[in-house]
């Protein structure tokens, strides 16, 4: 019973990231930024889909910091120093299938307080 309501979370989890998904698309000069959480880190990257290139990332597991608001507010400071040394001040948020809440909207917070738009 278990693994069924698990197939089943996964399933509609794959749906939400689709259906963002499908309403997204990042260029070399508007990239899309995309999360990723997990209970223990946070992971964010630029990509540009044209080309299917990461354009700058950032890893809350190298740098030291889990996925609690202060330490995603560091990750959000780091990811926009190097956006802005690549000249990048606009991107496209793919949340991922994520709720705009909690973690990711703290992200989202620190990354237009250090200069990003979107």
């Amino acid at each position: 019973m278990l693994q069924s309501i698990q197939k089943r979370k996964n399933r509609l989890n794959a749906q939400r990231k689709a259906r963002t998904r499908g309403k997204i698309f990042g260029t070399e000069a508007k990239p899309r930024l995309t999360v990723f959480k997990s209970n223990k880190h946070f992971y964010a990257q630029a990509i540009d889909d044209t080309k299917g290139h990461t354009l700058a990332s950032v890893d809350g597991r190298k740098l030291g910091l889990g996925a609690d608001r202060q330490d995603v507010k560091k990750l959000a400071a780091e990811l926009g120093k190097s956006l802005a040394s690549i000249n990048i001040e606009t991107v496209v948020f793919d949340r991922n299938g994520y709720l705009y809440h909690g973690v990711v909207a703290s992200f989202a917070d620190a990354l237009r307080e250090s200069g990003i738009k979107f």
